[in-house]
Formats: structure tokens, C-alpha cells, sequence
């Protein structure tokens, strides 16, 4: 039996959280087009006869701009010293760039033992991958390319067959039917911050954070659900409310249908907008709403 945790490390928007989706078969983690929508490391757990693969799902590697990103970057740094192998995963789409090699190296040299994923392989020209395997060889880079796509369900086998050759053997770190190991009420939130970063326009995603305050199953097999959304300026509360609540309501509605898809049952679901200044640079309400916490 092999078992091991697995860094998943990238630049913003590679594609990590749809592949670790796609390869754990459970939805553990959001996504959206957008930077920033992984805030935290979310471990996904894929559990096959011969070994137990837990992936780190982390940030994407972006530029710090708040505290919140700065805290979102040590999570990934601490995750990828932590663990028993990595897989870097780079967008195949948006072209390699010499910034991906210089991370690949630098993650390499942290002597553990590494593997890459070329994402989104079924939307870049076939005749451009052979060039980005070459430029990655020419850069230094010496580890197994994997070219996959993970909406279509290509070189997925061989990619999950590559990680659990590098891992050792040992028991299981989770039972068979886990998953992931996030609770509940952090999978809610991060449902309705999902459609919040598809829904609304680019300043207003970034600034929101989404706290479950409300969490319960009546005898009637109902879940009630009363959540916060905060944002941090009084004019992205209005955008996010819309005319008469339509965009809330909109937003909340999409939400609340993958809530009921996750909790297997009809969620009665409860939102409120809140606006808290400048929360991304507060630590005291970076940790009040679930972030930076293990």
C-alpha cells in the first residue's frame, strides 16, 4: 500500500482545483476564471486499492497585494515543504512561461520529489505542445510531463498512475469514505462564493469573504442555511444586493440549487450583506472568517 500527500502548486488559474475535482471525483474544492478563488489549502482525498492519494489543493502563486493574499502565499509555501511529493500544474492554454520554470525549479530544489501537469491541453493548438515540453527541457526542467485535460477526462490515468509511483508506502491517512477535510459549513460558504466570483464583475469577487452563521437540519429534513456575505465598501454592497435584490437573490438561488446537490437535501437558504472596511488587511477578521486556519 503506497500513501502520501500531494502538493498542488501553480500559478493562478492553471486549472488545480477543476483537476483535483476531476481526479478525486467530488467536488472539494470551488472554481471559477478568476485569481484568488482558492484562499486556503483543501485537501482532497482519492483512495484506490493499491494507495491513498491526498492532494493539497493551495493558492494559486500570485502577487501579494493585502494580507490576505500575503497569508494566502505562506499557506502554499509552508503546504510544499510539508508533503511527500508535488504536482505543479501549469496551463497549457495560456502558454508556459519562463516564470513557471524558475518556480518548477525552485519547488525541486526543495528535494522533494516532483511531477508536472500540462493543463487544458483539449483548448491549446496540438501542434504547440511538443514546443512547450521542449522550452520546459531547455529550461532546466527535469521532471515527468504529464499533458492533460481535465473537462475531458484525457491523460488523467497516467497522471494519478505518475504520483502514486512517487509515493512510500504506508497505511491509509484517511478512511475510504473521506473525501475531503473540510466541514460542511466551510464547503456552503465556499458554494456561494463560487457564484459570487462567476456572477459579479472583477473588483467586487476579491473583496468578499462569506461566513455560515446559521447551520441545522429540521425534523422536516430541511437545512436551514443563514450565511454573511461581507464585502468592503458600501457601494460593492449595492452591487452585490442589485436592483430590488435581483442579483442577490440570482446569485443566492444558483448557490442554494449545489447546496442541495452537496447536502443530498432541500436547503432554505438565508443571506445577508455586510460591509467591514478593509477586512483583507485586518488579521483579527482574516481569522474571524475561517482563513489562514488549518
Amino acid at each position: 500500500m503506497k500513501s502520501g500527500t500531494v502538493a498542488v502548486i501553480g500559478r493562478a488559474n492553471a486549472g488545480k482545483s477543476t483537476l483535483v475535482n476531476v481526479l478525486v471525483g467530488e467536488k472539494v474544492a470551488i472554481v471559477s476564471p478568476k485569481p484568488q478563488t482558492t484562499r486556503d489549502r483543501i485537501l482532497g482525498v482519492l483512495t484506490r486499492e493499491d494507495y491513498q492519494i491526498v492532494f493539497a489543493d493551495t493558492p494559486g502563486i500570485y502577487k501579494s497585494r493585502n494580507l490576505l493574499t500575503q497569508d494566502m502565499m505562506k499557506t502554499t509555501e509552508t503546504t510544499s515543504r510539508d508533503v511527500d511529493a508535488i504536482l505543479y500544474v501549469l496551463d497549457g492554454h495560456a502558454g508556459v512561461k519562463e516564470e513557471d520554470a524558475q518556480l518548477i525549479a525552485k519547488y525541486a530544489a526543495l528535494g522533494v520529489p516532483l511531477i508536472v501537469a500540462l493543463t487544458k491541453t483539449d483548448i491549446m493548438p496540438a501542434e504547440n505542445l511538443p514546443a512547450e515540453v521542449k522550452f520546459l527541457a531547455e529550461a532546466g526542467v527535469e521532471a515527468d510531463i504529464y499533458p492533460v485535460s481535465a473537462r475531458r477526462g484525457r491523460g488523467l490515468k497516467k497522471l494519478e498512475a505518475g504520483i502514486a509511483a512517487m509515493l512510500p508506502e504506508g497505511d491509509k491517512l484517511f478512511p475510504e469514505d473521506i473525501v475531503s477535510d473540510r466541514s460542511e459549513r466551510f464547503m456552503l460558504a465556499e458554494l456561494m462564493r463560487e457564484k459570487i466570483l462567476l456572477k459579479y464583475d472583477e473588483e467586487i469577487p476579491h473583496g468578499v469573504a462569506v461566513v455560515v452563521h446559521t447551520f441545522r437540519r429540521r425534523e422536516d429534513g430541511v437545512y436551514e442555511v443563514g450565511l454573511d456575505i461581507v464585502c468592503e465598501k458600501q457601494a460593492h454592497k449595492a452591487i452585490l444586493i442589485g436592483r430590488q435584490g435581483r442579483a442577490l437573490k440570482e446569485a443566492a438561488s444558483f448557490a442554494r440549487k449545489d447546496m442541495e446537490k452537496f447536502l443530498e437535501g432541500k436547503v432554505f437558504l438565508t443571506t445577508y450583506v455586510k460591509v467591514r472596511e478593509d477586512w483583507r488587511d485586518s488579521p483579527r477578521l482574516i481569522k474571524e472568517f475561517g482563513y489562514g486556519e488549518e
